[in-house]
């Protein structure tokens, strides 16, 4: 690893990007090399920059910051990717961490956190922010088998776009799925989460906090 640890900022804010950019590089130390608001975008900076660390927000337009985490681990599977979110609901931070993220803190915590957090992530251990690692801490017994849980990686991806407005074709391309395969994700989510309707999906997504309340 370089003196300077070099970082690439994912986040479909440009006024949030801007804020942590100036946060981490005040400190010394951290260069932010690059900067990208979705996920199709992240994983083309990423394979151009190659830097030490990826920052990457879990709520991107589109297909999700877990699905980009993904897609890099496929191209690099030594990638470190730390996510960020507003959320700190344990089952973002399982399925983070179980599709390989190096570690997860959330937008509520201290300046010095997401500083520290890069660091860390950056030397090759993982991070967990105070209240992330409390909210794991405290998940109840066979909460594994709780409602959201029973959802697959790609089922979960796929309700985020459903809940978005996207189309069965939309999904398919931003997914690089054929459209029966959606179709029958569609059909399973349905049925797991109950939701016979398109009404109910949705605030299945929005219970799930997939999408932000209106």
């Amino acid at each position: 690893m370089s003196a300077r640890v070099t970082v690439l900022l994912v986040d479909d804010h440009a006024v949030v990007r801007e804020g942590y950019r100036r946060l981490l590089e005040v400190s010394g130390g951290i260069t932010v090399v690059g900067e990208a608001c979705s996920a199709a975008e992240a994983y083309q900076m990423f394979c151009i920059l190659t830097p030490d660390v990826a920052v990457m927000d879990i709520s991107l337009p589109g297909v999700s910051g877990i699905e980009a985490l993904r897609r890099i681990l496929t191209h690099q599977p030594k990638a470190r990717v730390l996510m960020f979110s507003m959320y700190e609901d344990a089952i973002f931070v399982r399925r983070a961490l179980d599709a390989g993220a190096a570690g997860y803190l959330t937008k509520a915590a201290a300046p010095r956190v997401m500083v520290e957090a890069v660091a860390t992530v950056a030397s090759g251990r993982r991070f967990l922010s105070p209240d992330v690692a409390q909210a794991l801490a405290l998940r109840p017994v066979g909460a594994e088998r709780a409602t959201p849980d029973v959802l697959s990686a790609r089922e979960f991806e796929v309700l985020k776009l459903l809940a978005e407005g996207c189309s069965v074709n939309q999904i398919a391309q931003q997914l690089g799925v054929n459209p029966k395969t959606v179709s029958n994700h569609q059909s399973s989510i349905r049925q797991k989460l109950g939701a016979e309707t398109a009404t109910q999906l949705l605030r299945a997504a929005l219970r799930l906090g997939l999408i932000p309340p209106l």
